[in-house]
């Protein structure tokens, strides 16, 4: 059975390539992907996540309001009963903030610039780490 994967963009930002680009990558990679696209309230995040019963929800952010939507999707996602529910997180985000999205629930952080075949194999491991837990 494929890992199921969420690919939301919370908040307001309007530019998905990225986002479009990991979504085909996990599809390709034989991961089962759910893209939400863009302008995606936390709640809404969570509430599919359940619906859909993913094992990982991926936020592509590049507004620069990381660390706030990251904190609200995990409380969302807490909330909603789906605290197994693997949150990460990629897109503009400074080598700074990385530990901050760690401590809000993010288990990886995926900055600009990170090969796909990093994001694939990292997912890969992760998802492979909860499933034997």
């Amino acid at each position: 059975m494929p890992v199921r994967v969420l690919v939301a963009k919370p908040g307001l930002d309007g530019h998905d390539r990225g986002a479009k680009l990991v979504a085909r990558a996990l599809r390709d990679a034989g991961f089962e992907v759910i893209y939400l696209g863009i302008r995606q309230r936390p709640a809404a995040i969570a509430a599919i996540a359940v619906q859909e019963d993913v094992q990982v929800v991926g936020l592509s952010i590049l507004s620069g309001a990381h660390v706030a939507l990251t904190e609200k999707t995990a409380a969302a996602l807490r909330d909603a009963g789906a605290d197994d529910v693997l949150l990460v997180v990629g897109g503009t985000i400074p080598q700074r903030d990385v530990a901050r999205l760690e401590a809000a629930g993010a288990v990886a952080v995926y900055p600009t610039g990170t090969p796909l075949e990093t994001v694939v194999e990292s997912l890969e491991t992760l998802t492979r780490a909860a499933r034997t837990s």
